[in-house]
């Protein structure tokens, strides 16, 4: 461990090499002949791991005769692997020298085979240390959205998921040290990830699919969180923070510690978060900022000014405030061959959803779920000056325990070379509350185990094989339980492994898994589906609908069984990474994995109020009778017209066949990663309007106060609707259905930094993907709130004790949409930051001052599925200080 190599070294300093029999003594230098310290030299395989001192030296005393491979990192320079073989009198005086690397290279921890953004087959972006404590936010897609390829769908800054390549919800596995963090965020935009990034130490992407480590569930890409919370040295150190910031007012404070005696190990952290509804550079409600925009330059005109529209005074995104806190204790034993350890952790978050309404409140419309093909698109917004009045307070209440064991294990045997376990147990529930009415509960809990056996090289090949169980009873009850109770479960088996063949490195992997899917108590109502045919100004029929519904009584139910799915997902993988020259590699990867649906994909049918969407199941179709489409008849008579029933097409696996192509240069002063991909998904699952609208299942009756449209159809003349026919849909929603196409995702990924100076840096960007059906109409082919093209660049600035970043990010105008869906500007977003050293008591001690948004820009996120009524927030400050001991 840690802390021992560190007492080894020591020892080596003072008694000859001779000394230790089979024992590895060494020095890492730069390509300057200079010693690098505090680098980190792992025997790779055996879970041993060393420091260099200050003169870069290290030893591994009693190191096991035969071949090894050594793995070298530092920060700044290129890894650097290593094949030794130990001889019985062991090695002493090995020079290692490191170099250049203008890109961090940081290794993924929670793989069961080595790999580093540099270094594999699959495009991985890492963030760790002072990159992420500057970058992180109070939600996880808004931390990572700086990464090439990455996105978020932002959701007023209360809750975000990461969007990688244009694809997010349960194709984007959220992970916790390898295993499924098991919320309900692939679920509603509106669901938080229970994960907090002020206590990880780094974060992981993924991006493509990684099904072969995770499962059939990360046919996207994955994000893991990782901690120290089961600790795996004993070594004392730590880490405080504390932040307040000027947007939102929000304070933030956080820690965590690693501490312990002989061969125990201690870890625990903490971390409290409290912010307000935060401010906006405009009025948030696009289409009421717009009709304001109007009337006030018809005031003008009325009284001859010509001034530009005044957007002077503060605005806020209502119900955007939120209040977190969370603790985690873990502990070790340290084995002479690896660990083993415990953790538990209690989170909470209690936070607004913004535009949460039933139709009485005066908010832009909502995209929907960046998985699906439609938009919610807008609400016919006409800044109501009464709009406030009624609008309802609504936000959740979220809880979740989570308990972890890990362990390594290193093996001297002929065949088995390392054992990881990882097992967990989930207990998650959130309560959606409105007007203090505990509205709709989600629960889920979650049984998971993991175990990788890698076995001894064998003809040059490393690799083993992994099984994987995972167990997830899911429930929501209440007004908005759009989804039955199911239990879906898991069982995977993979076979990974390696092999150099001189310069080129090829990795191979297969997976194959049986995923049932069980819901005992699946519904199919009486849904009185109608369209609004008289909104498109067709007056020549009787369009008497009634809409005197009883919005408060429940459906009637029609039907009520049982479901019972049986999948069996195949993952094959192969990947090639060649040196072809010092400096450079070229890396193909190819697979084909398949994913089964999630249980809302197939099940749901019910208001989703989070989405503004009746949504409806691919385990159901839209049917017509006789009657349904008689253009002279609209009386609603529920024995005629549109109806749902149950689908008579097979439920079948989702299949991606995804090829990536990448070019890096690793050494030297200047560094670039370039990435093209290109996905091809059939039978993908995704949502489609049907036209139709459904109550939304809350009374309305009693709100009287000009009420309006709650969704613009794409074919409606926001200036030809009055108040009083939006208020005749009041609390209606339009109902999207799931169904299955085939999809093609492309584009790219590019980053380059140059390292001008050994204080001063300067990097660029760019990214862009391309998410289209393979058939349909010109006009029609474009999958809804996939990320713009964007680009920028960051300038650095770090000596000893000072350090400074600018950042200019560019997203370009989205006009690729869906039907039903709305183009968004585009907007150039400025950050800067500060930060110097204090040497405090030994400890190194940061004082840091940050701004986003300097330009007070208004920016609407064209993945969120709120961005007419909530754009990024205004210009923020933020002063903090953070120590380490």
């Amino acid at each position: 461990m840690r802390k021992l190599s560190k007492v080894a070294a020591l020892v080596c300093a003072t008694l000859s090499a001779g000394v230790y029999a089979k024992s590895l003594e060494g020095i890492v230098l730069g390509a300057d002949g200079k010693p690098v310290a505090d680098a980190n030299v792992e025997i790779h395989g055996l879970g041993l791991d060393a420091r260099t001192d200050a003169s870069g030296r290290f030893v591994f005393p009693q190191l096991a005769q035969g071949d090894t491979e050594v793995h070298i990192r530092a920060s700044g320079f290129a890894h650097l692997h290593r094949d030794l073989s130990v001889p019985s009198e062991g090695l002493s005086n090995v020079t290692f020298t490191l170099k250049r690397s203008a890109i961090e290279v940081i290794d993924i921890v929670s793989t069961p085979l080595h790999m580093s953004s540099m270094e594999s087959s699959i495009p991985i972006s890492v963030l760790s240390g002072e990159t992420l404590r500057r970058q992180q936010s109070a939600t996880l897609g808004d931390s990572l959205e700086k990464i090439a390829g990455v996105h978020t769908n932002f959701h007023a800054k209360v809750a975000s998921t990461p969007v990688i390549r244009g694809l997010s919800g349960p194709r984007v596995l959220i992970a916790q040290n390898g295993m499924d963090v098991s919320d309900v965020s692939r679920v509603g935009p509106d669901h938080a990830v229970a994960s907090e990034a002020s206590t990880a130490t780094q974060i992981e992407v993924l991006r493509g699919p990684a099904t072969l480590f995770y499962g059939s569930g990360a046919i996207g890409g994955v994000v893991n969180v990782v901690d120290n919370r089961v600790p795996t040295d004993n070594e004392t150190r730590g880490e405080f923070l504390l932040e307040g910031s000027t947007v939102d007012e929000q304070k933030l404070a956080s820690f965590n510690v690693t501490t312990g005696f002989d061969n125990f190990a201690f870890y625990a952290d903490g971390f409290y978060r409290d912010s307000d509804d935060y401010e906006v550079p405009v009025m948030p409600e696009l289409e009421a900022a717009d009709h304001n925009h109007e009337h006030e330059h018809e005031h003008e005109h009325e009284h001859g000014h010509n001034d530009e529209h005044d957007n002077s005074g503060d605005f806020f995104v209502e119900n955007s405030a939120e209040e977190s806190y969370g603790f985690t204790l873990g502990g070790s034993y340290l084995l002479d061959n690896g660990f083993i350890g415990v953790s538990v952790e209690q989170f909470n978050r209690e936070y607004g959803i913004p535009g949460h309404s039933h139709g009485d409140e005066s908010h832009g419309g909502h995209s929907h779920d960046g998985d699906h093909s439609h938009d919610d698109n807008h609400e016919d917004e006409h800044g109501d000056e009464h709009s406030n009045e009624h609008s309802e307070e609504v936000f959740a209440d979220l809880e979740q325990t989570r308990a972890q064991l890990l362990g390594e294990f290193n093996f001297d045997h002929a065949l088995v070379r390392e054992v990881n376990l990882r097992a967990g147990y989930t207990d998650y529930e959130h309560s959606e509350i409105e007007h203090g009415t505990v509205g709709t509960v989600f629960a889920n809990e979650t049984y998971e185990l993991r175990i990788d056996t890698l076995h001894q090289p064998f003809y040059g090949w490393r690799g083993g094989v992994s099984l994987h169980y995972k167990n997830t009873d899911i429930e929501a009850q209440g007004s908005e339980a759009f989804t039955p109770p199911s239990s879906t479960e898991m069982f995977g088996i993979a076979l990974i492994e390696e092999r150099h063949f001189g310069d080129v490195l090829v990795q191979l992997g297969a997976r194959i898994e049986r995923v049932t899917m069980d819901a005992s108590d699946v519904q199919l109502p009486m849904l009185d589906a109608h369209s609004h045919d008289d909104e498109h100004g067709d007056d020549e029929h009787d369009h008497d609908h009634d809409h005197e519904h009883d919005h408060g009584s429940e459906l009637e139910i029609t039907r009520v069984f049982t479901a019972d799915h049986e999948f069996t997902p195949i993952t094959l993988s192969a990947g090639a990474v060649w040196d072809f020259a010092p400096g450079y590699n070229l890396a193909l990867s190819v697979s084909r994995s398949e994913r089964a649906p999630s249980a809302s994909e197939l099940l749901s049918f019910g208001p989703h109020i989070g989405t503004r969407t009746y949504e409806v199941g691919a385990l159901f179709a839209l049917t017509h009778d006789e009657h349904g489409h008689d253009e002279h008849n609209h009386d609603h008579d529920h024995e005629e017209g549109p109806a749902i029933g149950l689908t008579d097409e097979v439920i079948d696996l989702e299949t991606a066949n995804n090829i990536d192509l990448t070019f890096r240069k690793t050494e030297g002063d200047v560094g670039f990663i370039f990435n093209a991909f290109y996905n091809s998904v059939d039978n993908y699952y995704y949502q489609v309007n049907t036209g139709l609208f459904a109550d939304d299942g809350h009374d309305h009756g009693s709100h009287d106060h000009g009420g309006h449209d709650s969704h613009d159809h794409g074919s409606h003349d926001h200036g030809s609707h009055e108040h009083g026919d939006a208020h005749e849909h009041e609390g209606e929603l339009p109902v999207f259905i799931f169904r299955t196409d085939d999809v093609i995702l492309h584009g790219f990924e590019a980053q380059v930094a140059w390292q001008v100076t050994n204080t001063f840096k300067a990097s660029v960007f760019a990214d862009y993907v391309r998410a289209r059906l393979k058939d349909g109409d010109a006009g029609s082919r474009d999958l809804p709130r996939t990320p713009p093209l964007r680009f920028g660049s960051q300038f650095s600035y770090q000596n000893e004790s000072l350090s400074a970043h600018l950042d200019i990010t560019r997203y370009q105008s989205q006009d690729k949409i869906a039907n039903f869906e709305t183009e968004t500007d585009g907007y150039t977003l400025v950050d800067a930051g500060i930060a110097y050293d204090l040497p405090i008591l030994d400890n190194n001690v940061t004082v840091y001052l940050k701004g986003n948004n300097l330009t007070d820009t208004e920016a609407r996120v064209h993945t969120s599925f709120l961005k007419d009524i909530a754009p990024r927030p205004g210009r923020n400050l933020s002063i903090g200080v953070r120590g380490y001991f």
